[in-house]
């Protein structure tokens, strides 16, 4: 499977700095897209150690099978659905143990939704309220599930979808990289076809965009790199009330 991708992120409208990351390894096929959260730059901190972290290990298994894991390998899974799953468990251990002398960074967490191609296969990593997408045959598929209390109302039937894009608590997370020791994290497998296009994004994008629009900015565009260009532009004009991390990735066989 042959990948044209092209990544993009931006501070938006309302905010200061920008505690999005992103990160790309092309020779393993890895995409990570992370949001920072904390104050006082801590944000930023956790979301680039985060990604760096995943990216580090996903390369070091990559070129070095016999490398000692940190984590027991799960024999029911493939081993590169492992090494995913893996690297985001060790990316929460080093975001929790960064704090322990540097205070200024207490609290700090970050989400991540992270894929890696093996062949035509995508494993997708995920914790958090950041996203993947699938497009194929013209029909949008949001693939992640949010980790996110309005999400949890809207499962339960307390909330719309409408009712959670507007909602004050909309950007409260339930789960995220250094919140704690145990962190649970949702590994999703996927099959790419000829044609696929993958979107993973942060939800300064998601939450200014619906996804009809995210559809339509998708099929319109001709290259990875303009998709990736008009997402942002878009959820800008939109508001661009947070930070917006955009990776798009077209599959052609």
């Amino acid at each position: 499977m042959r990948l044209e991708y092209s990544a993009r992120t931006d501070t938006g409208r309302k905010r200061k700095g920008n505690e999005d990351s992103f990160i790309i390894n092309d020779e393993e096929g890895l995409f990570v897209v992370a949001d920072g959260l904390g104050g006082h730059a801590a944000g930023e901190v956790a979301s680039r150690l985060a990604v760096e972290s995943i990216e580090e290990f996903v390369r070091m298994t990559g070129s070095d099978r016999e490398i000692t894991w940190p984590f027991e390998i799960d024999d029911s899974m493939p081993l590169d659905a492992n090494r995913l799953k893996i690297a985001l468990r060790l990316a929460n251990r080093k975001v929790i143990k960064f704090p322990e002398e540097r205070h200024e960074y207490q609290g700090m967490a970050t989400t991540v939704v992270s894929m890696l191609f093996s062949d035509s296969t995508i494993y997708i990593g995920h914790v958090g309220d950041s996203r993947a997408y699938r497009v194929r045959d013209g029909q949008i598929t949001q693939l992640t599930n949010d980790h996110s209390w309005v999400n949890e109302q809207v499962v339960s039937g307390v909330l719309t979808s409408n009712q959670a894009r507007n909602h004050p608590l909309r950007n409260v997370v339930t789960r995220a990289v250094g919140s704690r020791w145990d962190l649970q994290v949702d590994l999703l497998t996927e099959d790419a076809k000829d044609g696929d296009l993958y979107l993973l994004c942060s939800d300064g994008l998601s939450t200014m965009l619906d996804d009809d629009e995210i559809l339509q900015i998708l099929k319109a565009a001709s290259t990875a790199e303009a998709a990736c260009e008009r997402l942002i532009e878009r959820a800008n004009e939109a508001g661009g009330e947070d930070n917006i991390t955009a990776i798009v990735i077209r599959c052609q066989a």
